[in-house]
């Protein structure tokens, strides 16, 4: 049996990471602060990385591997790593893909530029702090540290807006804004497949960086609205809209229409990684449809209304500007 210690285990990722834990026969620790109850069968000890002391209850213990999903400070991943790296055989940090130095060019690999960071920093933005918290977790651990640079990530548990959203939206049915083009590529990663991956991943070894997500195109802006249309019923009328008319009405993409960017640099920095790297360690990445519906049968298992993070913002797009920009206003 393995010992996992899982920094956080109650929300989205890392209830995810713990859930495949325990379905492995893990031993599983869940460190967190109490907020959200973890999944059961797990040992829960509580504490708040950002309070003097919250690390107490971390004092003792042994573990083969810590997982951390921080996206805060660094200076949280760096205290943290610092006092397990003697206690824990290896450290998995779930980062991003946005510590890539924007504009990374399509085809980008692990090899590409990066944002500057600081294990000692304070909180400043989402990308540096992801990438203080990678130089953290490998002072520490060195190369028993693995970075799991994450795409977008979705399926169920979410709670950062962009998948729930567009269920919800589906489901209202009507004329539905869908910007094309239709088979513009995306890239993604099912928040079960990254979490099966990183344990699969830490316990053959590996350590360093690792870009994990599907390849690009394994589903496209049609695929996947497609699919969300589908298992809400068929009630939406998808209305593919060309991308430079959304511009012009100023509709914000990634927020306002969440998981969509326009054709262009953006989109090639977000959605055209080379993910050989992982692919070859074994990432295997389920259809969109079924992300799709696991998510929607999750999101009407709780009524319909997903959570989300206080640090996240809205995503989504006023009922009354998508009427106006399909011409339905009056």
């Amino acid at each position: 049996m393995k010992k996992l210690l899982m920094l956080g285990g109650t929300e989205f990722v890392g209830r995810a990471i713990t859930e495949d834990a325990l379905e492995r026969g893990w031993e599983v620790t869940t460190f967190h602060r109490g907020r959200h109850a973890p999944p059961p069968g797990v040992r829960s000890v509580h504490g708040d990385r950002t309070a003097p002391g919250g690390l107490a209850a971390l004092a003792e213990g042994t573990w083969d591997l810590v997982v951390d999903t921080w996206s805060g400070a660094p200076t949280a991943v760096r205290d943290t790593a610092r006092l397990l790296a003697d206690r824990a055989g290896r450290y998995a940090y779930v980062s991003t893909c946005s510590v890539y130095a924007y504009p990374a060019p399509a085809g980008r690999a692990e090899d590409a530029a990066l944002v500057d960071g600081s294990p000692d920093a304070d909180a400043t933005g989402y990308p540096e702090d992801k990438r203080g918290g990678e130089l953290a977790a490998v002072a520490a651990f060195g190369d028993r540290a693995l970075l799991v640079r994450a795409g977008l990530i979705l399926g169920p548990y979410e709670n950062v807006g962009r998948l729930p959203w567009w269920l919800s939206r589906m489901a209202r049915g009507g004329p539905t804004l869908a910007p094309g083009p239709r088979d513009l590529p995306m890239q993604y990663v099912d928040v079960r497949d990254l979490a099966h991956w990183t344990l699969d991943a830490a316990e053959a070894g590996l350590g360093g960086s690792y870009d994990v997500a599907s390849p690009s195109g394994h589903a496209t802006t049609g695929s996947f609205l497609e699919a969300c249309a589908a298992v809400t019923g068929g009630a939406a009328e998808l209305r593919w809209t060309d991308p430079e008319r959304i511009a012009e009405a100023g509709v914000e993409p990634w927020i306002q229409l969440p998981c969509w960017l326009p054709p262009g640099e953006l989109h090639d920095h977000m959605f055209r990684a080379d993910v050989t790297k992982a692919l070859s360690a074994g990432l295997t990445c389920r259809p969109v449809e079924e992300t799709v519906a696991d998510t929607w049968t999750w999101l009407r298992s709780i009524g319909g209304t997903a959570p989300m993070r206080p640090d996240r913002s809205f995503k989504g797009l006023d009922p009354e500007r998508e009427a106006a920009l399909l011409g339905l206003g009056g």
